[in-house]
């Protein structure tokens, strides 16, 4: 009894151990968000429950290993966005798209709030199709429920290499404090949510 009782306890913990293994792998997906100033954009989503975190960055232009001041005179192509690392086992894709709509103008196609040019545009990243699905299905649900009173502009783009922005923009909101909330504030972010969205909850 002693050979076929080690043997099976043997089969069941290498299949714990797999069991295991692939949900570890299975819990961390990532994500790329466009919604106008990176800082604002990185403040939003790690306050979101199962984002484990967030970076700013560079997405979509033509240049390699772009600097801050080449993206921000708008002649890179790039767009300011931040690459979301989410447990999926707590938060999932289609959540984080949900949440997006909410953190910006999607009828503003010329930047976002006091942010002007394409540099600051909105748009969602997808990096598999079912990214791409999720999220078209979310923007026309948004379109076809009469929320917002203009179209869409947010457009969804084939995720391109997304370049990690310079340290001092990283967590810029937690290490600037004062100076984050007085740009945003200033930005007029929060009064343009407030008309589209409605007060956020307490």
């Amino acid at each position: 009894m002693k050979p076929k009782l080690s043997l099976a306890v043997t089969i069941i913990a290498l299949s714990l151990c797999s069991f295991v293994t692939l949900k570890a792998i299975a819990k961390e997906q990532s994500a790329v968000f466009a919604g106008g100033c990176f800082w604002c954009t990185e403040s939003d989503f790690e306050k979101l429950d199962g984002v484990l975190s967030a970076a700013s960055g560079y997405i979509g232009g033509q240049l390699k290993n772009p600097t801050y001041k080449q993206v921000s005179s708008g002649g890179s192509g790039h767009t300011e966005a931040v690459e979301v690392i989410f447990d999926d086992q707590t938060v999932s894709y289609s959540d984080l798209v949900e949440y997006f709509w909410k953190t910006i103008d999607p009828t503003d196609g010329g930047g976002q709030f006091c942010d002007r040019g394409q540099q600051y545009r909105s748009e969602i990243f997808y990096q598999t199709e079912e990214q791409r699905s999720i999220a078209q299905a979310s923007k026309d649900a948004l379109a076809a429920s009469g929320l917002l009173k203009a179209e869409i502009a947010t457009q969804l783009t084939p995720s391109s290499r997304f370049y990690p922005a310079e340290d001092y923009h990283q967590d810029y909101y937690l290490k600037n404090p004062v100076r984050y909330n007085y740009y945003r504030w200033g930005c007029g972010r929060e009064k343009r949510l407030e008309e589209l969205w409605g007060a956020p909850e307490k």
